[in-house]
């Protein structure tokens, strides 16, 4: 377990501009850094027990209003968040993945959790930056194929091959060093 709470990166951007690739490459080459990496995905609609399994039937035909499955090697949690509605991310990370390092999600655009967003005009007129200077404020990159975009942070290239590593890089140096210095202390 953790001293104190994880890192915490946010991979924000519009549909198809490559979010989910941005984050599986940075969890890889933190993940080859040696770090101790988990992630968090929002979605709008999922469902993971298929009807006829047992998590299924606890659910649906017990009523149950979570269910864990656990095994010797995966967990998954699934049901329902009853009236309080969806947990922010600032919730779920204690709650579920507080045993990280680092975590890297991807949505979650409204969290106060610094953010790395990418944007490709080949699919969106507009970026997310420059739109709020509160949320600008926390972001630590942009991957984006316009080569002129200007921001008071990285601007990378979308489809540059290092840029995971670039990515990682700042990771390590915003994040996980001050969080080491305070574990140090």
């Amino acid at each position: 377990m953790s001293a104190m709470s994880p890192a915490v990166v946010c991979i924000i951007g519009k549909k198809k501009s490559g979010k989910t690739t941005t984050a599986v490459g940075l969890v890889r080459e933190l993940v080859a850094r040696g770090y101790r990496v988990m992630s968090a995905k929002h979605g709008h609609a999922f469902e993971f027990d298929a009807e006829g399994t047992d998590s299924y039937r606890h659910r649906h035909e017990g009523g149950a209003h979570r269910v864990v499955m656990a095994g010797p090697v995966l967990v998954a949690v699934m049901g329902g968040w009853g009236e309080g509605g969806e947990p922010s991310l600032e919730e779920l990370v204690p709650r579920y993945l507080d045993d990280a390092d680092v975590v890297v999600a991807e949505g979650f655009k409204t969290s106060s959790f610094p953010k790395i967003e990418v944007f490709r005009r080949a699919t969106h007129d507009e970026a997310f930056y420059g739109k709020e200077p509160d949320r600008d404020a926390t972001y630590l990159a942009l991957l984006t194929d316009v080569q002129d975009f200007r921001a008071h942070v990285p601007v990378m290239d979308v489809d540059d091959p290092r840029r995971f590593v670039a990515l990682a890089d700042l990771v390590e140096a915003a994040l996980l060093a001050a969080r080491q210095r305070e574990l140090e202390s």
